[in-house]
Formats: C-alpha cells, sequence, structure tokens
C-alpha cells in the first residue's frame, strides 16, 4: 500500500490531523495498534476547555510543595520508586513554571486555545457529533469560603482574557445542581467550554468521518516506522504502507519513535484514572463538576457518572494503583451523591507532557517528511482540531494561522 501521508496515532489528535490533511489533499492513512478513540482520548473529563488560558504549572509556593511532599494529596501522587527517573523531568517542569516562564507559556498556548471551540465543531457538525458536545459549560464548587474567595480574586485577575463566567452564591449553585451537598457554599460557572459526554465516541464519529470522506484506516505497529528510498514505511495488518511523509500523533507512545531517531525530546507521562457510578433516585448531574481542591473532576457521560482524577507520577507500565482513585472517590461523596461503581476496575491513562507546557508541532528538523503533532498534557481533546489543522497548514504549504516557532520540536536542543 501507499499513499502521500502516513498518520500515526488514532486518538484525537492523530484523527483531527488526518482529517485535516485529506481537506487539503493529502492522500491519507491512518494508523494505530487499536481501533480510533481507544486510548487517552476516551478517558478525559470531556472538557472542551476554552477557559484554561493559563497552562498547569508546577507550583512554586512552599507550603504546597511540603505538602505534596508528603504523598497524601488526592490531587496528586507519586510513586517513590519512580521519583529518581522523574526528577530531572520535574525541575524542568519546575523552571519552566517561574513566572516569566508561565508567561511565555500563556503567550504561546492562547492562540490554539482561542480557537478549541470552534475547530471542534467545524468537524463535530459534518461528523453527525454535535449531540455529543454540549454548551452548558462546567462548575468548579468549593465547600470552603476561604478557597471560594480566593478562586474569585483569580477568575477576575482573567479580565483581560474576556471569559464568560458566573460567580455563583450558596442559593444559585444549589439551583443548578439540586444534587450537591448542602456544604457546598458557591462556585464558579465557566460559559465558554463545551462539554463532551462521551470523548471517545466522539473520536471515533471524527474517525467514521474521515473513512467516508475516502480515507482509510488500518491496524498496525506505528515503531515499526523506518526511512526507505523515497519516505516512510511502517508495518500494517494488510502488509508494509509507504508514504513520502508521516506524522508522529502518538501521544504518550511518541518517545518509542523518536528516540531511536536521536530526538531528545523531555516527553512525560502524567498518568490519570477514571471510574463511573450509578446516579441516586431522584438525581441528575447537569454539569461537569471540578473540586480544584480535591484535584478531580465528576462529569455526566453516557456510561454514568465518570469521576475523573488529577496527576499520578509512575513508570507508565506499572499496573493500576487505586489509591489517588480512592482518595478522590471519598472526597466526590462529600460533594455530590454518587451510587455504586459501573466499572469492572478503574480506567488508567496517559496524558503526554513537555516541562514548558506546550505541545511539538511540526517538522521533525534532521529528517524531512517526518512531523510531529504530540504533548498536549491535559488538553488533548480540547487541542486535538486545532493543531491538526495548524499541522496541516505547514505541511501543506498554507500559511498557518498562528506562529509555530513556540511549537518547534528543536527548542529543546
Amino acid at each position: 500500500m501507499h499513499c502521500q501521508t502516513i498518520v500515526l496515532g488514532a486518538g484525537i489528535v492523530g484523527v483531527s490531523t488526518a482529517l485535516h490533511l485529506q481537506a487539503r489533499g493529502r492522500e491519507v492513512v491512518l494508523l494505530d495498534r487499536q481501533p480510533p478513540g481507544n486510548g487517552t482520548s476516551h478517558g478525559n473529563a470531556g472538557l472542551i476547555e476554552r477557559a484554561s488560558v493559563i497552562p498547569y504549572a508546577f507550583p512554586r509556593e512552599v507550603t504546597k510543595l511540603l505538602r505534596y511532599g508528603l504523598n497524601q494529596q488526592s490531587d496528586v501522587r507519586y510513586s517513590l520508586r519512580h521519583l529518581p527517573k522523574a526528577g530531572p523531568w520535574l525541575l524542568q517542569y519546575w523552571r519552566h513554571s517561574s513566572p516569566q516562564g508561565l508567561a511565555a507559556a500563556t503567550r504561546a498556548m492562547l492562540p490554539l486555545i482561542e480557537q478549541c471551540v470552534s475547530d471542534h465543531l467545524a468537524l463535530a457538525e459534518p461528523a453527525g457529533m454535535l449531540g455529543l458536545i454540549h454548551d452548558g459549560g462546567w462548575l468548579e464548587a468549593f465547600n470552603d469560603q476561604q478557597a471560594f474567595d480566593s478562586a474569585q480574586a483569580a477568575a477576575a485577575d482573567l479580565a483581560q482574557y474576556q471569559l464568560n463566567y458566573r460567580v455563583l452564591d450558596r442559593e444559585q449553585i444549589h439551583a443548578l445542581e439540586p444534587g450537591l451537598h448542602c456544604d457546598v457554599v458557591g462556585g464558579l460557572h465557566w460559559l465558554d467550554p463545551r462539554t463532551v459526554s462521551d470523548p471517545g465516541g466522539l473520536t471515533r464519529g471524527y474517525a467514521e468521518l474521515f473513512k467516508q470522506r475516502g480515507g482509510q484506516f488500518v491496524l498496525g505497529d506505528a515503531l515499526s516506522l523506518a526511512q526507505v528510498e523515497g519516505g516512510w514505511q511502517v508495518r500494517s495488518e494488510q502488509g508494509p504502507i509507504s508514504a513520502q511523509e508521516v506524522v508522529v500523533a502518538l501521544g504518550p507512545q511518541a518517545a518509542g519513535l523518536f528516540e531511536p531517531l536521536g530526538y531528545r525530546i523531555p516527553l512525560a507521562i502524567k498518568r490519570g484514572y477514571h471510574m463511573h457510578y450509578a446516579a441516586l433516585p431522584g438525581n441528575e448531574l447537569r454539569h461537569p463538576i471540578l473540586d480544584p481542591v480535591g484535584g478531580y473532576v465528576l462529569a455526566p457521560m453516557v456510561g454514568g457518572i465518570r469521576l475523573t482524577t488529577g496527576i499520578e507520577f509512575a513508570d507508565s507500565d506499572d499496573p493500576i494503583n487505586e489509591i489517588q482513585l480512592r482518595r478522590c472517590e471519598a472526597l466526590a461523596r462529600q460533594f455530590y451523591p454518587l451510587g455504586e461503581r459501573l466499572d469492572a476496575e478503574p480506567w488508567l491513562g496517559r496524558r503526554p507532557c513537555l516541562p514548558d507546557m506546550c505541545p511539538v508541532i511540526g517538522p521533525a528538523p534532521r529528517h524531512p517528511g517526518l512531523w510531529f503533532n504530540f504533548g498536549h498534557a491535559h488538553h488533548g481533546l480540547t487541542l486535538g482540531p486545532v493543531s491538526g489543522r495548524l499541522l496541516a497548514q505547514l505541511m501543506t504549504g498554507q500559511t498557518p494561522f498562528t506562529d509555530p516557532a513556540p511549537y518547534r520540536a528543536e527548542r529543546f536542543n
């Protein structure tokens, strides 16, 4: 099999990239070891996060660092065995999270964040997936008045970004979500984001659109990629596939491909879990709810109420560890009346993260025809379509809608 472009990885980033290349006339084959939308794109909190204009930075306050060091928090936990391996990366992350570094990351990411909703809708409509995308926003809820006051001040500091939100007192937030525990004192209702009730289903819907438009999806081994005369070749269940160009959109697995090619891109994994719960009779969760203190999200999904945890630093292949999920579940039950668990075991996902809080989008500097699109951290679902559009513009010689320099691969060398 031969085509113009192979896209490796059928998560939201890879599928979106394939669609945008296809729309610009490229003959594209999409390849993954499993069907589309079955990786991290399946298990996230379902937020198209238009309001996250400030990237997730490493905490720099001494009190927070000491608290996390005790490893008893629900939002972040770590494996002691993994710390020596993660240490150098965490130090880079800490350095980039300085006020100057965070400001630079914010400027770099803003053009992508600003267009994330419109780019999703541009794909969802022809894919027939608008029914999975909801415009009610999401809630940040508090059962501590001091934390609520701090959150209001932090939201006011974002005035330059012209985000739409409402401050909700106790009566207002309980009117929106009657099932909330009576201890909830108020919250913030972020109105610009959209929410997705089946992220994996949305990705699969986009993949079906790609196939309806003539694209091919094949199962194969992305890590078998090799340079051959005239381009690149990869093994698939349908035999070898060759192309002039290839896109690495493998998310957390990308390092297995770029490292053997000599690229020293500091990609790390932040693991996270989810579990679905039944709704108790008489209760219906209407909006995703973030507990910013506990570091988890409760979201209404087609499979039940999904609890998505924060960050676990552990080896990518370590077995599931329920400690963080149990901590979050205990806190969540103080916010909202959850029923029984619906999943046989927790789902484990892996977020591909870079220390400067920006993805890699663009050409591989030393290998003609090789392109990168990975490292979207907590915002893979949010940024899949918009980063796919940016890369497609670069690959087809169009004027990019924003300066791609902050995402170049060589920034780490």
